[in-house]
């Protein structure tokens, strides 16, 4: 607040944030968050209708000191680089597989993001898209749409089946409360992980992919972890096994996959990640028979959403009160808004 000579107040918005969304995004996202983020700071708004590149960013968003970035929109060093206003990219979602993070700490810039609101979302994905391949609910939607005598489909009882989940963190936890709700067996595999809850079994890989009629790879995506389902994984699966991906496409040796589909070592695959822009599916996969594809859905629900860019606001907010932003990542580099709150 500035108290005039008149003795009126007016308020001063100190800082001024760049919102990466497009049009189509920001309604998705924005549409509760935006008049609070607006309240506290100084809002400039992706002027085109699509995902923005680091050189576009860059001149857009010149003179603004926070952005806060759809998913879609890389971090590129040159970003960190050529923005000096710069004091902190705030990535609207978890993954910031491409921000460069050593970029912006070498320059000053923080780096955050947003809570983990998405867990309840992308499990109940994974649940559609595992019944949809088990009842073939797709393909026999869109035949009887279009006219055409739908063939009689034999589907898949779940109960009674064996789940294998590998990673048994946020998503993987909440998945098996869902599994064993419909009567399946949940087998886990997680390194990391000691206990589980008593209705779950903690086995090796090899067992796993042994004994489980469909497979959850759900491990972080990290360099250990590329290609965690390739041509030997396949091979030790059960013919005919399903595979569900909702985490990463990088999980995935996308080339062992699809020859396993072709040759009917895979009986199907949802997915509602891959390899393509925003992590999308790749169209090679998707065309195949038997596969069941969500253009990266998992966490796009208004709960979500809200609260992930109810997540920026509360960054945002943190920054202008002088604390340091949850969920930052490199908050020993933030140069750049230590400077900023000296002034």
């Amino acid at each position: 607040m500035l108290r005039l000579a008149d003795s009126t107040t007016v308020t001063v918005k100190i800082v001024r944030v760049f919102l990466t969304h497009n049009p189509e995004d920001l309604d998705a996202y924005y549409s509760t968050a935006l008049p609070q983020l607006e309240a506290i700071a100084e809002v400039v708004r992706n002027p085109v209708d699509h995902d923005l590149s680091t050189a576009e960013l860059i001149e857009e968003a010149a003179g603004c000191q926070v952005v806060v970035a759809h998913r879609a929109t890389p971090a590129e060093a040159s970003l960190f680089d050529g923005s000096p206003d710069l004091l902190a990219f705030l990535r609207c979602a978890v993954d910031i597989s491409t921000v460069d993070v050593d970029a912006a700490s070498r320059n000053g810039v923080l780096v955050a993001r947003a809570d983990k609101s998405f867990v309840a979302s992308t499990a109940e994905l994974a649940l559609g898209l595992l019944l949809d391949t088990a009842r073939n609910i797709s393909a026999s939607t869109m035949d009887y749409q279009l006219g055409r005598p739908p063939p009689q489909r034999a589907g898949r009882q779940l109960r009674g089946r064996t789940a294998g989940i590998i990673g048994y963190g946020s998503i993987g936890s909440y998945l098996a409360d869902l599994l064993l709700a419909l009567g399946m067996r949940v087998l886990v595999c997680d390194p990391y992980v000691r206990e589980v809850s008593d209705d779950v079994l903690l086995v090796g890989l090899d067992r796993l992919l042994a004994d489980a009629d469909v497979v959850f790879p759900l491990a972080t995506a990290e360099p250990s972890t590329a290609n965690l389902i390739g041509a030997a994984e396949l091979a030790a699966m059960k013919p005919g096994a399903t595979l569900i991906n909702v985490s990463r496409g990088e999980l995935l040796d996308e080339h062992a996959v699809g020859e396993a589909l072709d040759n009917g070592v895979l009986g199907a695959l949802g997915m509602d990640v891959g390899r393509a822009p925003d992590q999308r599916p790749s169209p090679g996969l998707v065309a195949r028979p038997g596969v069941v594809a969500t253009p990266h859905l998992g966490g796009l629900t208004p709960e979500n959403a809200n609260a992930q860019a109810a997540s920026s606001v509360e960054q945002v907010q943190a920054m202008l009160a002088g604390s340091m932003p949850p969920r930052t990542v490199n908050a020993d580099a933030a140069t750049r808004l230590l400077a900023f709150w000296s002034r």
